[in-house]
């Protein structure tokens, strides 16, 4: 099948509700029985055929009462304000999993795994990452504020560096691993703190990762 031509690279914050390291990235069950995420996305270079995304930043919020690969999930995408016209169609198709190899990204994957798209919203989103650290921040205004910070050993209360690697992921060759602090509002509410974050940094295009 042929596709669009497009690919995206840039930072990724995700944050979720599980404990950290989230089992979800070793195909295990989520920490608590259901999976809700909140995920940040700055692209520094992109396209979408002929339209540009450079500098463009997104979040998804998304939940599922389950585990992911059990579906009935719901997901808020919200792209960034400053988007025309075609760059907001171009995001929300990439963010949908449309133009895309059947579960060859993260994007796909949510696709197949949700029933309900909230009406997408368009925002000012702010996005901080600093992966070698593990520190980073994402926002917007009344929606969503989520902070990641390094995992900090329990006797010394020095930074706990862990990073995983999955040569066949479908978001990310390798991660940082953190801890989050996350709350949203509206469709899809959640809060919680001291749980699993990644940072990575994303090469996506129609057939996955471009390694």
């Amino acid at each position: 099948m042929t596709y669009v031509d497009w690919m995206i690279q840039g930072a990724e914050i995700t944050t979720c509700n599980c404990n950290w390291g989230c089992p979800c990235q070793f195909n295990a069950l989520p920490s608590y029985g259901n999976c809700r995420a909140a995920v940040g996305i700055r692209i520094d270079e992109g396209h979408f055929g002929d339209v540009q995304l450079d500098g463009l930043k997104a979040v998804a919020i998304v939940a599922w009462p389950g585990a992911i690969h059990e579906g009935h999930g719901e997901v808020l995408p919200i792209v960034d304000e400053r988007a025309t016209p075609e760059q907001r169609e171009a995001m929300l198709k990439i963010l949908g999993g449309e133009e895309t190899e059947e579960f060859a990204t993260i994007f796909n994957v949510v696709k197949a795994t949700t029933d309900t798209v909230h009406e997408p919203l368009f925002k000012a989103i702010e996005f901080e990452s600093d992966e070698d650290a593990r520190i980073g921040r994402f926002s917007v205004e009344g929606i969503v504020e989520a902070t990641a910070e390094p995992i900090l050993n329990p006797v010394t209360g020095q930074p706990h560096r862990a990073k995983v690697v999955l040569p066949q992921g479908f978001e990310y060759s390798e991660a940082e691993y953190a801890s989050s602090n996350t709350r949203t509002a509206g469709p899809i509410e959640n809060e919680w703190s001291n749980r699993h974050a990644h940072f990575c940094m994303l090469h996506l295009g129609p057939h996955g990762i471009i390694r």
